[in-house]
């Protein structure tokens, strides 16, 4: 959203979401780099191999992808991509975001209702986070209210997939710290370096939701204003 980047009235408005998310990106780096200092028996391929199919998932397949902390769970093609070193490294934060990755394969094969949601909502998010911020442009340079609306409704579809996508997030990391104990992957004296890391990448789904409400709010009521 380059145009409302150049508003300081619109950064001053979301200010409390950016610097939440400042504090959770250096939180994470931090944590991360601290869990993969400290060793695990499985690499991070081996540990999510174990959480599948100990979940009965042998037909998840599991794929190592370039880039660092792009791991994901691809709910169509029903496999786990995983970054090169939470792939291969045998460390607590390799286990514990590999963890986090086969808890939402776990989701999609118990139906859990928050990602099947997600997952009917992503399309409507990305045409909000494109079309929807265009139609705000347009509207607010042509003083066209009804761009402004329509720009309003299809960025509501952003906050909406923020928004469920809380639940199903903080539910992955959930499953994937009891598992981690339950199989033996990870002891339970040495979990504090793996929550760390869940915590912190928890916190940056909180700060992208908070900033898409707080924009929404912006949106709202630059709308309001013109109304009036």
């Amino acid at each position: 959203m380059p145009f409302f980047f150049y508003n300081f009235q619109y950064l001053l408005f979301i200010a409390p979401a950016l610097i939440l998310g400042m504090i959770a990106q250096f939180w994470l780096r931090n944590a991360y780099a601290k869990a993969m200092k400290q060793a695990a028996p499985l690499s991070g391929a081996a540990a999510a191999r174990h959480i599948l199919d100990s979940a009965g998932l042998h037909n998840v397949a599991i794929e190592r992808i370039g880039g660092q902390l792009s791991d994901h769970y691809d709910p169509k093609a029903k496999v786990l991509r995983l970054s090169p070193d939470v792939y291969s490294e045998r460390t607590a934060a390799a286990v514990g975001i590999a963890a986090h990755e086969a808890g939402h394969a776990i989701q999609d094969a118990r139906h859990y209702a928050p990602l099947i949601i997600r997952n009917i909502a992503v399309p409507a998010a990305g045409i909000g986070s494109n079309a929807g911020i265009l139609l705000l442009i347009i509207g607010l340079i042509f003083q066209l209210n009804f761009l402004l609306y329509a720009g309003i409704a299809l960025f509501s579809c952003v906050v909406f997939f923020q928004l469920i996508n809380l639940p199903v997030e903080f539910n992955a990391s959930s499953r994937a710290k009891a598992i981690l104990v339950d199989l033996n992957i990870v002891p339970r004296e040495e979990m504090p370096a793996v929550r760390n890391v869940l915590s912190a990448a928890a916190l940056t789904y909180v700060a992208a939701t908070l900033q898409s409400i707080l924009t929404l709010m912006y949106y709202i009521m630059l709308a309001s204003n013109r109304r009036d």
